[in-house]
């Protein structure tokens, strides 16, 4: 390959990456949270611009990421590349007008949430036709793997309109393999050898079915089959490359802190268990008000109820207890993980009230993205800040926390992805000591069947993905 003015020394993965896919017109970027694999994409950006292959790029990232990719941009693009950036919803319309204007390379920001709404869509569908000479990036391209979900079928109708395709996650499969079909299609229909899904996942799946009420089923995976021709499939088109090949990291350092739950509480839980079986097991009742039942039974373990009249109800801190002796056992600082707003909010005003309001910071969804954005900067650089409190959901992805080396769980979902993206935050490039990550639970209850979830659904990925196990996940 021609050699390629770096403008930041790449580690030899990078190069390798770069070398492999650079002059490809489709190609996926399976790169473990924390390896570069936005680097990578800018320097492919930038190497296309050179060759004359390119004259304008549209980056679609969740709404957490999509503004950290301009400092990317700006940490990473050679100096040689003259370029200008339009970030969907936070530049004005006159700004539009002057990128489209622009002689040199174009870059157009848009969180995926944007491509839900026609709005969105259109923006990005008027891009692409004022701009034949794109480079299209999907970065967390899992974000697209409901095949009914409006922003998937949106996105999938750009790639018409797209030059050169790229998607970018560190674990492209998060419940299943059939995770796969629409991410590969967005690059081509033709790579997985499969342009319809229900052939695809007869090839990879045995089904079964499953009531769901009123008469109803759904079918669902019983077991995967063939995956090692799968693995050989995604290898033609992808660059895969894990933490443990090529950085020089300390093994992440797991622990668990338990606690019980006790008079009221466990009343409250024992009773909404039984119910919540009556209801799984009824044919006539719907899946979403099974999940309904889910919930509360979580919601207890993490110290809250609601009343018939929807009210909230705290019922305990114990976990509140937990985490406070996790931090006064520990040195630096910490990232706090919490799936719900009032346990958000409790973790706050506990903080605040004890270590002082500039020792926390937090992202969760009533954080606009300009104060995510100090809320970083803060708890990297700021000797003050101790503490980011947040939903892994939102902050989750996408950002540096590397000054924390302690990550606590106050509570976990179901959701695979959303769990090994969160912890990568702090466990990346520029981390130079240990991180420990530690899961506060319920003993016996919804909170240990979560563990074992995420367990079973990381086992089947890193099959598929030709990788032998899941090393220290979650053991």
């Amino acid at each position: 390959m021609w050699r390629y003015p770096y403008k930041t020394k790449p580690y030899e993965h990078q190069r390798n990456a770069l070398n492999q896919s650079a002059e490809k017109v489709q190609w996926a970027y399976f790169m473990e949270m924390g390896t570069g694999k936005t680097k990578v994409t800018i320097d492919n950006m930038a190497y296309l611009s050179f060759k004359g292959k390119i004259n304008s790029a549209l980056i679609i990232a969740p709404k957490s990421v999509y503004t950290v990719w301009e400092t990317e941009i700006e940490t990473h693009m050679p100096n040689a590349i003259k370029y200008k950036i339009y970030k969907w919803n936070l530049d004005k319309p006159k700004d539009y007008k002057d990128l489209n204007n622009y002689e040199h390379l174009r870059i157009f920001l848009i969180n995926v949430e944007a491509l839900s709404t026609k709005r969105g869509f259109d923006g990005c569908v008027d891009y692409l036709t004022k701009n034949k000479s794109n480079f299209v990036v999907l970065d967390e391209s899992t974000t697209i793997k409901n095949r009914s979900a409006k922003r998937t079928k949106n996105i999938l109708g750009l790639r018409k309109l797209s030059n050169i395709r790229r998607i970018l996650t560190g674990s492209p499969i998060t419940k299943s393999p059939l995770d796969l079909f629409t991410q590969c299609q967005f690059l081509s229909p033709e790579l997985l050898g499969f342009s319809s899904y229900l052939a695809f996942r007869n090839r990879y799946a045995e089904m079964t079915d499953i009531p769901v009420g009123s008469g109803r089923f759904i079918s669902v995976p019983k077991y995967y089959k063939r995956l090692e021709e799968l693995e050989v499939r995604l290898q033609q088109f992808s660059t895969r490359i894990r933490k443990d090949q090529c950085l020089d990291l300390k093994p992440k350092i797991r622990q668990k802190r338990y606690i019980e739950l006790e008079g009221e509480s466990k009343k409250i839980y024992d009773r909404l268990r039984t119910s919540a079986l009556a209801i799984v097991e009824d044919s006539t009742i719907s899946f979403s008000n099974k999940l309904t039942e889910i919930v509360k039974l979580h919601q207890v373990c993490n110290g809250f109820t609601k009343d018939d009249e929807g009210r909230m109800l705290r019922l305990h801190d114990s976990k509140l207890k937990a985490l406070q002796e996790v931090i006064e056992e520990t040195d630096g600082k910490i990232i706090i993980w919490a799936n719900y707003l009032w346990n958000i909010h409790e973790i706050n005003h506990f903080l605040k009230t004890r270590y002082g309001e500039e020792a926390v910071v937090s992202i969760f969804g009533e954080v606009s993205v300009k104060d995510r954005k100090n809320a970083v900067e803060k708890i990297q650089k700021d000797p003050k800040t101790r503490f980011l409190v947040g939903n892994p959901t939102t902050g989750g992805f996408g950002l540096t926390l590397t000054a924390c080396n302690t990550v606590i769980y106050y509570s976990n979902s179901y959701n695979l992805e959303v769990r090994m993206q969160s912890e990568d935050r702090a466990h990346r490039m520029g981390q130079t000591g240990s991180v420990v990550y530690i899961d506060i639970l319920a003993r016996n209850t919804l909170d240990e069947a979560i563990m074992k979830s995420l367990i079973n659904k990381g086992q089947i990925a890193a099959k598929t993905l030709g990788e032998e196990d899941l090393r220290s996940w979650l053991l």
